[in-house]
């Protein structure tokens, strides 16, 4: 988000600090009624935040502004879900000690749930974008960009004790963050001395749900159902992921995990429970539900780790990592908004690491590519034979999935330099330089053919290199690859 929308968020940082005043009342000596006149206050309080009128900013009407802070909320879900998949890639190795390994595996089990939890997030978001007519938006930050409504600013790390009271944090609700709970205020101790603005999503939710139930800001006539068949819908999407049973063949995810939130919208009731549902699934649900919620789930792994002092239980990975630019000159100008040093940033210099760093890469922009042209699809429609094209995409979207991770567990185990340190590289997510596709199905497939061309001549450079490994899943991927792009071929065919 460019940094000077800042001035738009005004009331959402008016509902941030609202929200945060609800949850510290006065102390109870100063309210007459004791107990029962705190409870009173806190009513009286949260009615009245309710009933406070956002007055919109300038530049925008009621519609406009709900879809720029949705587009916010977009690059939240897609930031939280790259960071927690890179936390979780980390967990794990040959360094942690055989008692522990069980715990460590459910860790991650339950951190790649919550990623899956994200990631239906952020396409639930794009549903209710299409419902209103406005523009999709795939895009998140790079690091080490922020912004002033981020939870804290976009980085990927190993997990740690340190980054995970973010996570804890980001996910919060405001009442654990203020109460004087000792993990609590250890959390947000660790959290204020790495993050200068820490933030939590709850005022942004508390802002959207206002604004999309009013009829006053966004009219009746604004909600779409005849884009229902064009939304993704939980039986192409949720994989069988109810419960958290998907991915779990460890346990690690609780009993009551709830489902993947991938909701098709027609209404604006739709709409607003759609975006409560998700507000929901991430802060903790006040005994609304048994479903244990993010920050419930990543609160049981700190206290668990607290216990765990001296255990290793991450690899060394990089922290962005990240391919240096073929530039000879050693003074050209950085990339702009590059020139941030406040974190780290760790180049991959291994040639081998590089060159499935260039892959993953590659591969991450094809899934995104394969999710945005979903978006556009309707079932049954432009079959070549007995493929729909809508269902190709679909699978294919998957199929990236389980190639990021199959990539990414190669590059967690590679030397993030050649010959020097102990430091281990890691998947660098780079965002694409355009998620737009070109208008035209027969462009929007001929894009598809040439990114998978691409990967072909990468994988045939990886594949001339003896020490590259695992040549057997490079074959593979090729050969996919080829029955892909033919399929391709025919839908060109059919557009041509």
């Amino acid at each position: 988000m460019q940094p000077n929308y800042k001035r738009f968020l005004g009331p959402v940082f008016s509902r941030a600090r609202a929200l945060s005043r609800r949850n510290i009342p006065p102390r109870q000596e100063n309210i007459i009624g004791g107990k029962e006149g705190i409870q009173t206050f806190l009513q009286e309080s949260a009615a009245a935040i309710e009933a406070a009128q956002i007055v919109l900013p300038p530049e925008f009407n009621g519609k406009d502004y709900v879809t720029f802070l949705l587009h916010i909320d977009a690059e939240i879900e897609h930031g939280l879900m790259i960071q927690y998949l890179y936390a979780a890639y980390s967990l794990g190795g040959p360094q942690v000690p055989e008692a522990n390994q069980a715990t460590v595996a459910a860790w991650q089990e339950t951190i790649l749930g919550i990623a899956k939890e994200e990631m239906g997030h952020f396409v639930s978001v794009q549903n209710v974008l299409k419902l209103i007519g406005a523009p999709l938006h795939f895009e998140r930050q790079d690091y080490p960009w922020d912004t002033p409504f981020y939870p804290f600013p976009f980085k990927l790390e190993p997990l740690s004790l340190s980054s995970l009271a973010k996570y804890v944090y980001a996910e919060a609700p405001e009442s654990f963050l203020t109460s004087p709970d000792p993990i609590a205020q250890e959390i947000v101790k660790t959290v204020n001395a790495d993050v200068s603005n820490p933030n939590t999503v709850g005022a942004l939710f508390s802002v959207l749900l206002q604004l999309i139930q009013d009829p006053d800001v966004i009219g009746d006539e604004v909600f779409q159902a005849n884009t229902y068949p064009y939304q993704a819908k939980f039986d192409e999407w949720g994989r069988g992921y109810k419960g958290g049973a998907r991915g779990n063949t460890k346990g690690g995810s609780p009993a009551g995990s709830p489902d993947v939130l991938v909701m098709p919208l027609a209404s604006r009731d739709d709409a607003y429970n759609a975006l409560n549902a998700i507000a929901e699934q991430g802060e903790d649900n006040t005994g609304t539900t048994d479903e244990p919620s993010h920050f419930k789930r990543f609160l049981d792994i700190y206290t668990e780790m607290r216990g765990m002092t001296g255990v290793p239980f991450s690899r060394k990975l990089a922290t962005n990592p990240y391919i240096q630019e073929d530039v000879e000159d050693p003074n050209a100008s950085p990339s702009e908004g590059q020139t941030d040093n406040s974190d780290p940033r760790d180049p991959i210099t291994n040639p081998n690491a590089q060159q499935w760093g260039h892959l993953f890469n590659l591969r991450y922009r094809m899934l995104l590519n394969f999710l945005t042209h979903s978006f556009v699809l309707v079932d049954g429609l432009n079959i070549a034979g007995a493929v729909t094209p809508r269902g190709l995409i679909i699978n294919s979207t998957f199929g990236e999935m389980y190639n990021l991770r199959a990539i990414a567990s190669e590059m967690v185990k590679l030397p993030l330099n050649t010959g020097r340190g102990d430091k281990l590289a890691g998947p660098p997510f780079l965002i694409p330089y355009t998620l737009e596709l070109p208008t035209g199905e027969h462009n929007r497939w001929r894009t598809h053919a040439d990114l998978i061309q691409a990967s072909g001549a990468l994988i045939d450079q990886m594949l001339a290199n003896s020490n590259i490994g695992h040549q057997r899943y490079l074959h593979s991927l090729k050969e996919a690859d080829a029955k892909l792009n033919q399929i391709i071929q025919d839908m060109l065919a059919v557009n041509a």
